[in-house]
C-alpha cells in the first residue's frame, strides 16, 4: 500500500478505562487538539493487546514482528471547519523489544519503553482466556480478561465505538508543535467481557499523575477482536 509506514495485525485488545478529571490530561494535551469525552466525561484506557506480522516499509520484521504491546491514552478530537478527526494520545507505550522502542522514538517522538513482557490466551469451548504482563521494578503487572468466545458488531453510539473508533494518533511534540498521522482499520467484532483481573503499579509506569488508577475500578472494560492494520507514513505537523 503506497504511502504506508507500518502494516501489523493486532489481536485481543483488553481496553479498561477510566474517567478522570481533564485537568489531569491537559498536561499532555498537544497543541491543536481537544479532549474528546464521552457522556461528558474524559476517559484514559489501559490497554493491552498483540501486535503481529509488524512491517515497517513493506519489510517484514523478522525476529521482531511478533510482541505484547501495553500502553495507556486517552481521546481527542481535532476540527477542521466542518471535520472533526477522532483520535488518541499516548502517554507511554510499552514493548518488549529495545530497538522497536528506540525505531518509534527516535522516528517520531513517541513515547515508547522497553520492558520484559509476555502472554497467555487459551480459547475454551465458550469462552477465552487473555491475559498481558509486563514487569516493572522486579514486579510482574497484568491486564486480564475472561471473555464470550462469540463476538458481534458494536453498537452504534455505544461505549465500545467511542473506545475503538478513534483512528488518529496525536503526538505532541513540543508546546508549540504537534503531528497527526491515520491508523486504518475495519470496525472490530467485540467480545463480551465475563471477568476481569487488574494489577498495575500505574505511578511506576506513567507517573504520580495517573498513581490513584491503581486503587480504583474501571468505568468499564472490552475486548476486541481486532484485524490487520496500517499506519500511514505521512504526519502532518501543525
Amino acid at each position: 500500500m503506497k504511502g504506508t509506514f507500518l502494516t501489523a495485525t493486532w489481536e485481543d485488545l483488553i481496553m479498561a478505562n477510566y474517567a478522570v478529571s481533564p485537568a489531569i490530561l491537559k498536561p499532555y494535551l498537544p497543541k491543536g487538539v481537544e479532549l474528546d469525552l464521552f457522556d461528558g466525561k474524559a476517559l484514559v484506557s489501559l490497554v493491552g493487546f498483540m501486535f503481529k506480522k509488524t512491517s515497517l516499509l513493506h519489510i517484514p520484521i523478522p525476529f521482531l514482528g511478533t510482541f505484547e504491546e501495553i500502553n495507556l491514552r486517552f481521546y481527542v478530537k481535532r476540527v477542521e471547519g466542518d471535520s472533526i478527526k477522532r483520535g488518541v494520545v499516548f502517554i507511554n507505550e510499552t514493548v518488549p523489544y529495545r530497538p522497536v522502542a528506540w525505531l518509534a522514538n527516535k522516528l517520531y517522538k513517541e513515547h515508547y519503553t522497553a520492558i520484559p513482557t509476555k502472554n497467555e490466551i487459551v480459547t475454551l469451548n465458550k469462552s477465552k482466556k487473555v491475559r498481558y504482563e509486563w514487569k516493572i521494578k522486579n514486579v510482574w503487572n497484568h491486564l486480564e480478561v475472561m471473555a464470550s468466545l462469540a463476538s458481534s458488531s458494536m453498537l452504534a453510539g455505544s461505549a465500545e465505538e467511542f473506545i475503538f473508533e478513534h483512528y488518529y494518533g496525536y503526538t505532541k511534540i513540543s508546546d508549540h508543535s504537534s503531528q497527526e498521522y491515520k491508523v486504518n482499520h475495519p470496525s472490530w467484532l467485540i467480545h463480551e467481557v465475563l471477568d476481569y483481573s487488574i494489577g498495575c503499579d500505574f505511578e511506576a509506569m506513567y507517573g504520580s499523575d495517573f498513581s490513584f488508577l491503581s486503587y480504583v475500578q474501571p468505568d468499564s472494560i472490552m475486548l476486541a477482536k481486532g484485524s490487520e492494520v496500517s499506519v500511514n507514513r505521512l504526519r502532518t505537523s501543525f
